[in-house]
């Protein structure tokens, strides 16, 4: 996971410089709504870092004594004004610049808003003419975000003279506009999946969030400062959205628009952008792309199925297409992260963006991402629809960590022989041994006879300590012939090779060889005559040759009898095989030696043991 680990916000090396993370404290704003109340939300340039800084309002809802009423009595609003303008323009001629008390600007602002969502045009310029250059830029804002809710086409004549009319009367701060509006068109078009009540949205978000703080690295202190700026940054996007809807006639859930609603909204943008000119740069668009990205990261475990191609993706696959073409270059980045973060449908639009402007999207590097991850979904998302075919990697990488689920995924989709090879020794290398159990049968025979030492020496090389699995290969008979997978291991406890590692060396030397075999024998023998001698010359009050033929046997080997069951597999070390022959000679089995497997040595072992004492054998 190294390259491609520097995204977005929330990546692995959690960029908190980026404006959705910085700055954003909380204090009251100019632009607010006068009965269902949203408080507005300023961004702000910084001149030491020269970032994007949010400075965000308290989210409160006032609610409106008249139930279901979204904008106040439009007398009681001009009269206001009236006051408020009258009382300004004797301070405009009394010589003092345009600059408007902090509380002037609040209640400014809360008019305006009002306003602008009950679409009083007319009352919404009037106040324009008493705003200073803050309250204007603050304007722009506010209009800017009512796009997303147009419905009719004199709606979107309404606005965009609006905004015409701001930016003509000194509003400039179009970076601020650009990506609150991006965020804000982001989190209105996740609203629209029929799953999700507003309601729910406030949790599913929050909880989302965390997950992904998480899941990233990184300080946890400046985690949680994170975690709780961006909360408040969806919250305030949230609450935008419920207060619209009311406006809309919808208590707790976002209205799906119709296509007609759709073009009239993203043509309101593409007149800002026109508006904007070459006062947006690169940098603005390419942050702007990603603000529209990062709620629907948040937003994908709620989606519907197919969302990406349904008609509530299609304002933000607009949006994302606009910012694009007007110099966003940040597409690969972002469709890292949502591979990454398993959000499939982002990914799904990030693809046809990417098909439809001509760029380049690293989908073997996102496939690498995902299944490290276990993103199921977003993986066949990436095979499927962005043809990745680099499978080689992340099913290796899959194996050493141990998990099943995507291994078992990538070869179900199909891998090469020489693949699987490999998965096979990246698992074993690093002792999983139930992945490299369920591997071993897929490898072809041959493959695993021809690369049977190569298997073997890697993966003591890359062990780190433990051979579990080197064990599990060799107890498994992995090349199907007892005599063959006895050689291999004999072989390499005899190398004087130097890529042998010295752990892998010494312990097939001690169990595996033919000389652990033959010191098996030897201390099969000397068990057995340590038995006579107790027969013999014991002094125990108990006389063992009194006692019954399987008690005396099982006196005798049950130890060795035990330990070679709990081994598993199908063959027996050469240590315990050699001590197994042994024992059943002595016990009248006659010459073993060339019985490679442990079953018939059990067998016979077994037959000679007490029946109670005897439980079914695990090798074989």
């Amino acid at each position: 996971m190294e390259k491609g680990s520097e995204f977005v916000v929330g990546s692995e090396n959690m960029h908190l410089e980026e404006p959705w993370f910085t700055g954003m404290d909380t204090e009251e704003t100019e632009m607010g709504q006068p009965n269902s109340e949203i408080q507005g939300f300023r961004l702000e340039k910084g001149e030491a870092s020269n970032m994007v800084f949010s400075t965000e309002a308290p989210l409160v809802i006032k609610e409106s004594s008249t139930s279901g009423s979204c904008s106040c009595s439009l007398k009681k609003i001009k009269s206001t004004v009236a006051a408020k303008g009258s009382e300004f323009c004797q301070k405009d001629k009394s010589g003092h610049d345009k600059k408007l008390s902090r509380q002037y600007r609040i209640e400014l602002g809360q008019l305006f808003q009002g306003a602008v969502s009950s679409h009083d045009w007319e009352l919404a310029e009037s106040l324009i003419l008493s705003a200073d250059p803050q309250t204007l830029n603050d304007a722009l804002c506010v209009t800017l975000d009512a796009i997303w809710f147009l419905s009719t086409q004199q709606e979107l004549y309404g606005i965009t003279d609006l905004i015409k009319k701001i930016i003509a009367n000194g509003a400039y701060d179009f970076t601020r506009a650009a990506l609150r509006t991006s965020f804000l068109a982001s989190c209105v078009s996740a609203c629209q999946s029929r799953t999700m009540s507003l309601a729910d949205t406030v949790t599913v978000m929050a909880q989302r969030l965390h997950e992904r703080l998480q899941e990233c690295h990184g300080d946890e202190v400046l985690k949680a400062e994170a975690g709780a700026k961006v909360q408040k940054f969806t919250e305030w996007a949230l609450k935008c959205i419920g207060s619209h809807s009311r406006c809309q006639g919808s208590n707790d859930r976002v209205n799906h628009c119709s296509a007609i609603e759709i073009q009239l909204q993203l043509t309101a943008f593409k007149t800002f952008l026109d508006l904007a000119g070459n006062q947006l740069t690169g940098k603005d668009f390419t942050e702007a792309f990603d603000a529209a990205c990062f709620p629907l990261t948040l937003f994908s475990s709620s989606f519907d199925a197919g969302w990406a191609s349904g008609i509530s993706a299609t304002v933000i696959q607009g949006l994302l297409d606009m910012l694009v073409e007007g110099g966003a270059d940040n597409v690969n980045q972002c469709f890292l992260e949502a591979s990454r973060f398993g959000s499939t449908e982002l990914v799904r639009i990030l693809l046809q963006i990417a098909q439809r402007n001509s760029l380049d999207v690293d989908v073997d590097l996102a496939l690498g991402f995902a299944s490290h991850y276990c993103k199921i979904g977003t993986m066949e998302c990436l095979v499927e629809e962005g043809n990745a075919m680099a499978f080689l990697g992340p099913l290796m990488r899959a194996a050493e960590r141990g998990c099943m689920q995507v291994v078992q995924w990538f070869v179900k989709r199909g891998c090469r022989d020489m693949e699987l090879c490999l998965a096979l020794t990246a698992a074993t290398s690093s002792s999983q041994v139930g992945v490299a159990a369920y591997l071993l049968p897929h490898v072809p025979k041959h493959v695993l006879t021809a690369l049977s030492i190569e298997i073997l020496k890697a993966a003591g090389e890359r062990s780190g300590g433990s051979l579990d699995g080197v064990a599990f290969l060799l107890h498994s008979d992995f090349l199907g012939d007892a005599a063959a997978t006895y050689a291999v291991a004999d072989s390499i406890a005899k190398s004087d090779d130097e890529a042998v590692a010295p752990e892998l060396r010494a312990f097939v030397q001690e169990h595996w060889s033919e000389a652990a075999f033959l010191d098996g024998l030897k201390q099969g023998q000397e068990h057995y005559m340590k038995l006579m001698r107790i027969l013999k010359r014991g002094e125990s009050p108990i006389c063992l040759r009194d006692l019954p033929a399987p008690l005396r046997v099982g006196i005798a080997y049950m130890p060795l009898y035990r330990e070679c069951v709990e081994v598993g597999g199908r063959l027996l070390s050469q240590r315990l095989r050699g001590q197994l022959v042994e024992a059943v000679r002595m016990l009248g089995g006659g010459s073993l030696e060339e019985v490679s497997q442990g079953r018939e040595l059990l067998a016979t072992l077994e037959h000679h043991l007490p029946p109670f004492l005897v439980r079914a054998p695990s090798v074989g």
